[in-house]
This record gives structure tokens, C-alpha cells and sequence, in this order.
């Protein structure tokens, strides 16, 4: 590979972020085709096609937006660095605090856990990404993030060197709109048997928390929709199309913004929420803040404790690779 060219990589962060060579080049004072030379240098340096046609404008190929992201910290620190040198600013600098996100996470859990890092003595950048485990431990074991946010703990499938930290835990309830939570709530949770019901996406932790219940006491809700993402779930019992489940220590704010009704906790289930890191002990001092913080948040808090990833039939963590 050859030494990178820092000004082909300004040039680079110049296009991926307008999407338009056009645009960029006006903005650069360059002509595109001299822009559009520079890109291809650029990636015939590091091996890879950065960008590609998509309609009239570009996009970013997987290899692009790993590069996009590194430029952003490299021409990030050098905004910083100048400020450093020129006396402004020093102290104040923010703290960069990356978080990756699971999928199944909910949405008001996750912001019941950021929260206490963002009002701290440090100020705090933060940057929070949205994912699939798999994709954000890899990042993790790369140190692109400093955490991870999950519903469920590092199992033995997890490839990467990392422990899990439980923040806390808390009961699950059922929730529905005014007009289907009137024929619900008397005989509840029986009442959901053969009654509209939208579940959270096979093979996340409430899912199967939720189907075991389900199962142990005879109760079939008519399944009417499986989804994804906790925040689209919300809105469609928002709009009457099912009961669903969520987490109890956010169930004020749940009724608030979607305008449902709280039909009751559902027995013997709870939800627990970890911090993923890649060191034993956690030293970020947001990671600190939101971990400390989580004891006093949940309805059932727990003192947070670490486990390892198992590797195989002993116990251990597992590196990357």
C-alpha cells in the first residue's frame, strides 16, 4: 500500500460528506476532473473503491464509509489541535464518546442510559450508532467504539475479546391503545389470548422471554405483526393495531408520546440492559458516569457485575479474528 496522501483524503471528506463532486469541487476550488483524479489516487493508495455512481449523485462503498469515519477523527483532532496551539479552547475540549446501539435495544432505554454521561463534569461529544451486535463488536474490538448497548449479554457465538457489565434490570408490561385497552385489562394478561398482539423480532431477548410465557401459560394472542424496531412497534399500538411489551422503568414516557394505556406487568418477566466493553473494568469517564447512574434508574436495579465471553466448552474471552 502506498503512504497515504493527506490531501487526497481532505478531498475525499470534501466529497463524501456533500455527496457531489460538482458541489465539492466549487467548494475546494478545483475542477471536478482534477478532484475526480485526486479520488482515484486515493484509492488506488489504499486498495479500494471509495465511492460509486448512485443516480446523479455518489455513495459511499463499505470500505468508503470505514474511511469516512477515520478522516472525520483525523481532520477532527487537527480542528482541535489548531485550537489547542491557539489557546482557545483548551480546557473545554469535549470528550469524544462513541456508543454502538443494538437493534432490539428500546429506543427510551437507550436515552435513560446516555443521559447521566451527557450531563457530567466533562462535556462529552457524543456519537451514537445503530446496528447488529455481530457488526458493532467487531467495531468495538477495533476500539471504534468506546461501548455497546445491548439487551441481551456476550454469548458464546460472540468472536470478539469483550465483557458484559449489567446495568440494571427491570419488569416487563403490556401497553395498548385507550380503545383496545378497555377489553383488555379486565382478566389481564389472560385477556390477550386470540386478541391482537405485536411481538418484538424473533431472536431478540424479549421475544423469547415473551414467547416462553406465552407458552408456559397456555395464553395465543392472534400475532398480527413481528417488529424490529421498538420505536415502529410503539407507533403501530399507538394506532390500535395490537397490545405490545416494553420495558416498565420507561412505561411514564411510553404512555405520554404514544398516548397508550398500561394494561399490567406481565408475571415472571424481566428485561435486563448491559454495557458491552472491551476491558474488564470500565475507565471511560462516560462510561463511568452512565454505569453508575443505571443502579438508581431501574425499577429492579442490580450492582452492575462482568462476565466473559465463554470460548467453547471453557470459560474465557474470546479475541477477535
Amino acid at each position: 500500500m502506498e503512504e497515504l496522501n493527506f490531501h487526497h483524503l481532505n478531498h475525499f471528506w470534501a466529497v463524501a460528506r456533500t455527496g457531489s463532486l460538482t458541489r465539492a469541487a466549487r467548494d475546494l476550488g478545483l475542477t471536478p476532473p482534477t478532484l475526480s483524479a485526486q479520488i482515484r489516487a486515493l484509492e488506488r493508495a489504499l486498495g479500494q473503491r471509495l465511492l460509486r455512481r448512485l443516480g446523479r449523485g455518489l455513495a459511499l462503498t463499505e470500505p468508503g464509509r470505514v474511511v469516512l469515519r477515520y478522516a472525520e477523527e483525523i481532520f477532527g483532532l487537527g480542528r482541535e489541535l489548531r485550537s489547542a496551539l491557539s489557546g482557545e479552547g483548551e480546557s473545554g475540549r469535549p470528550l469524544r464518546f462513541e456508543v454502538g446501539i443494538t437493534d432490539a435495544l428500546p429506543k427510551l432505554v437507550a436515552y435513560r442510559l446516555l443521559a447521566p454521561a451527557l450531563v457530567g463534569p466533562e462535556p462529552i461529544h457524543l456519537v451514537v450508532r445503530e446496528d447488529r451486535p455481530p457488526r458493532l463488536l467487531a467495531d468495538l474490538a477495533l476500539h471504534r467504539l468506546d461501548l455497546v448497548l445491548s439487551d441481551s449479554p456476550l454469548g458464546s457465538e460472540a468472536k470478539v475479546r469483550a465483557f458484559h457489565h449489567l446495568l440494571g434490570e427491570c419488569e416487563v408490561a403490556c401497553f395498548a391503545a385507550p380503545v383496545l385497552a378497555r377489553t383488555l385489562r379486565r382478566g389481564f394478561p389472560g385477556s390477550l389470548h386470540g386478541r391482537p398482539f405485536l411481538a418484538p423480532i424473533e431472536g431478540s431477548a424479549l421475544r423469547r422471554s415473551i414467547d416462553s410465557f406465552f407458552e408456559r401459560d397456555g395464553i395465543r394472542p392472534n400475532q398480527v405483526a413481528e417488529v424490529e424496531d421498538s420505536a415502529l412497534l410503539k407507533v403501530l399500538g399507538q394506532q390500535g393495531m395490537g397490545a405490545f411489551a416494553a420495558p416498565r422503568v420507561v412505561s411514564r414516557e411510553i404512555r405520554q408520546q404514544y398516548g397508550v394505556v398500561e394494561l399490567g406487568v406481565l408475571p415472571g418477566i424481566t428485561e435486563r440492559f448491559y454495557a458491552i466493553s472491551a476491558e474488564r473494568r470500565l475507565k471511560h469517564p462516560a462510561v463511568v458516569a452512565l454505569s453508575q447512574a443505571a443502579r438508581n434508574r431501574f425499577a429492579r436495579s442490580t450492582p452492575p457485575r462482568s462476565g466473559r465471553a465463554p470460548a467453547g466448552p471453557r470459560r474465557g474471552a474470546r479475541r477477535a479474528g
